[in-house]
Formats: structure tokens, C-alpha cells, sequence
């Protein structure tokens, strides 16, 4: 019995263990964590989309971006100590989903879900929930597109823009990237990570603003400027940059060089950020136009989560940075309306847009709860 105990110290304590979480009822269940369950139960009751103000051809698409962003915040709820449907939904989606990516091997926003698919992959779903996003990803490393990264919409439209094929709209950095990154951590092959960095900087270098540090969401907003000559930022497409590169730190090895250059990179949004955030909690849809501007909580809860992760990961000072997380907070609260859903969220577009009380979208939702798990996590740190 002696040797089992010591055996069982060493196992717990070995690298890549799973540890074995304490019984719910040792503790009581953070507020956090709770109402971010009641909108995933919500949500889960609402997936054929019927509650979403502007429908595109994506909504209802399972394999989407759309619901992707969604189940991305189900698994880090499901870690967070959420209840064990949320761990059932996810597989049941990816086994009705029958684990595929979306149909365009070079989108990125059709490579967005399988970040959920390698999250079952490590609980439960095995081998066979990987196997579709690797064939994917074999082929795009392998293969790699060939294109500029300026965004030109040709005649035949949007979907055909030739960049498409490349990360040539910030919007890409929170879709792709992590699911390479943690296809290496997987696989043990690194050049699913080393082609996901070098295609990262590529998009950074090109969108990035150093003046403003903040993103241009593609190359069409350069030379935007509004009637007071303000550059056009918009809320969510950076807002998927910097929930993008908090997802993504975790998965890179310590003291790597693209580890400390995207640390960096994240401190230089954060202050920015910081400095932006409204006095009611809440972001302005165009970053640097905040007078009349509405409620956004897409924007909103992407930056909440990031600089709650930031202070908890020890990249952002908590005295500095905890009031702006504590009114973001608050302001996603007051999001919620009396039906349940998640209100104030902007709908697919790629710049900033008026946004009503009811708007919703499953993107909102998924905002919601990787803030909800950084707040929970922010607030045990003190108990």
C-alpha cells in the first residue's frame, strides 16, 4: 500500500497528468461560473439560430466560425469547472459534426471549430476527433497558399478575395492559430506551431498599427477615416486579435522567441485597451469614436477575458489592470436581458455597426464565457 501511495504522488505530479478536480460540493460554485452556465444552457436551447438578428449562410452552419467562437468558450467553461453537459454538448457536436473542419481547407475561419474538436480530442473523443483537422492542417503546412495578403474584393465577391486563402483579416488570429499551436502540443510535430508564428507575424507586420497598437481589421480600412479624421479601428475584430493571443501564450513554450514577442505584443494591446474602455464598462464599437456610440458586448467580453487571463498569467499588473476587467464585467451583466439571451452584440459584419438591445449571436455567447472563466479564476485568486 506504501509503494501504491508514493506511485500515485509521482504519477499526480508527472508532466501532461490529468489532475483529478475536487468534488463541486467542496466549495461553493462562483457567481461567474454560474451565470456563465445559465447562457450556455440558453444558448444550447437556441442552436438552429432562430434568435439572431441578421442570418447569414453561416449562422446555421455547425462547422462556421459562428458557433465555432461558441463551442470555444465551452470547452474553457467545461474546464472552468462547468457541470458535466457541458462537457456532453461538445461531443455530441463534434460526433454529429462528425469532427470535420469546415469545407474550405485554407479559411481560417472553417479551421475555427476544430479548436473545440482537439479540446474532445484530450477529453474523451480520442484519436478520431483529431484525425480530420490534421489531414486539414497536413495539407495547408505542406501546401501553403500562395497570395498576397492585401485585401481586394473581386467582382464574383467577398468569398472570393484570393487573400482569403492567407490570415489577410485580423479576424484570423483568434480562428487558426490556436488550433495549429495545440495540434503541435498533440502531434508532437512542430510544424503545425512554427507555420501558424510565421503566418501570425506576417498578419501582425501588415495590420498592425504601432502608433495606435491596435489592428486594422483587413487593408481596406488603411486610408478610412472618419468625419472627425479618426482612424477606424473596430471593436471586435481586435477583439478577436487579443482573445486570440491569450488562447494562443499557453500553447507556446516558455522563454520561446515567439512566446516573448507576442507577451509583448499583448501588454502594448492591453494598455491601449485600457485607455479606451468607456466609463460605462463597455467598448465602442469603432475604438476610437466613443461619444453616442451603443453598448457592444462581443468586443466587450473578448477584451474582459484577455485582460483577466493577462492579470491572472501574470503579464498585466492586477492593481492597474482589475478595475477596467471588473467593469467589463459588470457591463456584460447588464447585457443579459430578461429572456435569457446575451444581448448588445454586434452581428457578422467587419467594421463597427449600430447594435440594439436584442441582438445576439452565438460569437456574443462564446465572448461571455472566456470571460466568465477569467473572472472565476480572478476571483479565487483572492479567497
Amino acid at each position: 500500500m506504501k509503494y501504491l501511495a508514493l506511485a500515485s504522488i509521482f504519477l499526480a505530479a508527472a508532466p501532461g497528468a490529468v489532475q483529478a478536480q475536487r468534488p463541486a460540493a467542496t466549495r461553493p460554485a462562483s457567481s461567474a461560473i454560474e451565470a456563465a452556465v445559465r447562457l450556455a444552457d440558453w444558448q444550447l436551447g437556441q442552436m438552429q439560430g432562430n434568435t439572431v438578428s441578421r442570418m447569414t449562410g453561416e449562422t446555421r452552419n455547425p462547422r462556421a466560425w459562428e458557433q465555432a467562437a461558441f463551442w470555444i468558450g465551452m470547452t474553457a467553461l467545461a474546464d472552468a469547472g462547468g457541470p458535466p453537459r457541458i462537457r456532453k454538448a461538445i461531443l455530441d457536436m463534434g460526433t454529429a459534426n462528425r469532427w470535420l473542419p469546415g469545407d474550405n481547407p485554407y479559411f481560417a475561419d472553417d479551421h475555427a471549430i476544430t479548436q473545440a474538436y482537439l479540446w474532445a480530442a484530450r477529453n474523451g473523443a480520442g484519436e478520431a476527433a483529431r484525425i480530420p483537422a490534421r489531414r486539414t492542417f497536413d495539407r495547408v503546412v505542406n501546401q501553403p497558399a500562395i497570395a498576397s495578403l492585401a485585401f481586394y474584393v473581386p467582382p464574383e465577391g467577398y468569398g472570393a478575395a484570393e487573400c482569403l486563402k492567407r490570415w489577410c483579416w485580423c479576424d484570423a488570429l483568434f480562428m487558426a492559430p490556436a488550433a495549429l499551436a495545440e495540434l503541435s502540443l498533440q502531434t508532437g510535430d512542430p510544424r503545425y506551431r512554427d507555420f501558424a508564428m510565421d503566418e501570425f507575424w506576417a498578419t501582425t507586420d501588415f495590420l498592425y498599427d504601432p502608433a495606435q497598437r491596435l489592428f486594422y481589421r483587413d487593408s481596406r480600412f488603411f486610408e478610412r477615416r472618419d468625419a472627425e479624421g479618426r482612424k477606424e479601428f473596430w471593436s471586435r475584430g481586435n477583439g478577436w486579435v487579443f482573445a486570440g493571443m491569450a488562447r494562443i501564450l499557453p500553447l507556446l513554450p516558455r522563454h520561446n522567441a515567439d512566446r516573448v514577442r507576442m507577451e509583448a505584443l499583448f501588454q502594448q494591446m492591453a494598455s491601449r485597451l485600457k485607455e479606451l474602455q468607456k466609463p460605462d464598462g463597455y467598448w465602442s464599437p469603432s475604438l476610437l469614436a466613443p461619444e453616442g456610440s451603443p453598448r457592444e458586448s462581443s468586443g466587450t467580453g473578448f477584451y474582459t477575458y484577455g485582460l483577466a487571463w493577462g492579470i491572472n498569467n501574470g503579464l498585466l499588473p492586477r492593481a492597474e489592470y482589475e478595475p477596467a476587467v471588473r467593469r467589463g464585467w459588470a457591463a456584460l451583466q447588464r447585457a443579459l436581458q430578461r429572456d435569457g439571451r446575451l444581448g448588445y452584440v454586434q452581428q457578422v459584419s467587419d467594421r463597427p455597426e449600430k447594435v440594439e438591445a436584442g441582438d445576439t449571436q452565438y460569437y456574443g455567447v462564446g465572448a461571455f464565457l472566456l470571460a466568465a472563466t477569467q473572472i472565476a479564476a480572478l476571483d479565487e485568486s483572492v479567497r
